[in-house]
């Protein structure tokens, strides 16, 4: 019952329909963290997202998938709680903590109530400093792990995207599977958990947003109780990533009757100052919000896949420009030859008026929509930090799309998009690898 209800709340608090209200506090706790604050007291219940900078990224070599197993131990247990107890009492006081990482970050999602706020803050501290990794448990999620993984390697869309990465990134992190390999993830020990743990949560590298019924002064004290005793340093983060994805097509022989392709090239910082166009640019060419080029070339002309979609991935260590599509094996080239051809006339001709404004008034509208709950809010907050942003970003963000020209977009365009540089790696039997011509 208590479940519900927190849920209930979760899904109707603090729905913002006009993003310039949002007033975002700066908070500077005395043990020297930083957090963005969204105050907002109707309602007896906060959220505060909490991420590491480096993630799966930080796995020690020959310990690939090492992050990713060590936050799924995260809540099975901690302190003197196995991960009954521990999901037990995290159940009595309604509370909510989700710990996942990627490529680039380990995060905390925290939700409580606030008459049981003290007693949730010392249950996730105890997660945060003494998680127990026991055996049992550490056995239980390498199942689960090496499941996922095994049920990857016979979904193409999995392969396509592994192998793209590879090719892309080489022996970077980002270039092998953050879950890690069947032989990888079976090594991994206790000790190895231990040193992963140590490697990603630490306070050299947090961020914190916050928003709900909590003060200044109240967020200051959850937070440097909740991360006062973390260690000062984590592992190095590793160095920028190289992009080289050769050109062309690469194969990959799969029987299946829906092959897969995954295209791109290397894409654009988010501390770009092109990086407004590029992302227009990109919803123009294969975004979802409006009718893309892609779509109206690959899907709506020809018939050719029920869906696809190109869009900007700005990562900490490296960029992408990528897109997805898949169709019956046959008519794989014939996507391909598509793809390539869309992606060669918006470099060569840029973009219309029209399809400017079109694409402008999408993505100004939606962007109010992303504002949906506390927990989403909190997300953008440190989403912000992350990418450097400033504090007002949220009030501003709308004109600075609006202030895209169509020469500066046509001209991005000349840019980012580049044909000759464009890579695909198809995934199918022999019939989608065949070239159409």
């Amino acid at each position: 019952m208590i479940r519900a209800v927190l849920s209930a709340i979760i899904a109707v608090f603090l729905p913002l329909s006009a993003m310039a209200a949002v007033d975002i506090e700066d908070v500077k706790t005395p043990g020297g963290f930083t957090a963005w604050l969204v105050e907002e007291h109707s309602i007896p219940f906060a959220a505060i997202e909490i991420r590491f900078r480096g993630g799966t990224s930080l796995d020690a070599p020959g310990k690939r998938g090492a992050v990713n197993l060590m936050t799924g131990l995260i809540e099975e247990g901690s302190g003197e709680m196995d991960s009954q107890e521990f999901a037990a009492a995290r159940e009595a006081l309604a509370s909510s903590m989700r710990f996942d990482s990627g490529r680039d970050t380990l995060s905390v999602s925290f939700r409580f109530l606030t008459e049981n706020r003290d007693a949730s803050v010392a249950l996730l501290k105890q997660a945060l400093t003494d998680p127990t990794f026991s055996e049992d448990a550490l056995e239980r999620v390498r199942a689960q792990v090496i499941s996922g993984i095994r049920s990857d390697a016979t979904d193409p869309g999995e392969i396509a995207r592994a192998r793209f990465d590879a090719l892309a990134w080489g022996v970077h992190p980002y270039g092998t599977p953050q879950e890690g390999s069947l032989e990888s993830v079976s090594a991994l020990t206790r000790d190895d958990m231990m040193a992963a743990f140590k490697a990603a949560i630490a306070k050299d590298r947090v961020y914190v947003g916050a928003v709900g019924d909590i003060t200044p002064a109240e967020l200051s004290v959850v937070l440097d109780t909740l991360l006062g005793d973390l260690p000062e340093t984590g592992a190095p983060l590793p160095p920028k990533a190289v992009f080289q994805l050769p050109a062309g097509e690469t194969a990959v022989d799969f029987d299946t009757p829906q092959a897969v392709a995954i295209f791109g090239q290397e894409g654009i910082e988010r501390d770009d100052p092109d990086f407004f166009a590029a992302y227009i640019l990109s919803e123009i060419l294969g975004g979802h919000g409006v009718e893309s080029r892609l779509t109206e070339e690959v899907r709506s002309k020809r018939g050719l896949t029920y869906g696809i979609g190109a869009y900007l991935v700005p990562m900490d260590l490296g960029a992408l420009a990528i897109g997805q599509v898949a169709t019956v094996a046959e008519r794989m080239p014939e996507t391909v030859d598509v793809v390539r051809a869309e992606w060669a006339r918006i470099a060569e001709e840029g973009v219309t008026e029209e399809e400017l404004e079109a694409a402008k008034l999408y993505l100004t509208g939606a962007y109010p929509l992303r504002f949906d709950g506390n927990g989403t809010i909190a997300q953008i907050l440190v989403g912000m930090q992350m990418d450097g942003l400033p504090i007002d970003y949220i009030a501003t963000r709308n004109d600075k799309v609006n202030a895209v020209t169509l020469a500066e977009a046509n001209r991005v365009a000349k840019r980012i998009f580049r044909p000759a540089e464009l890579g695909f790696v198809v995934v199918g039997p022999e019939a989608a690898l065949s070239p159409a011509n």
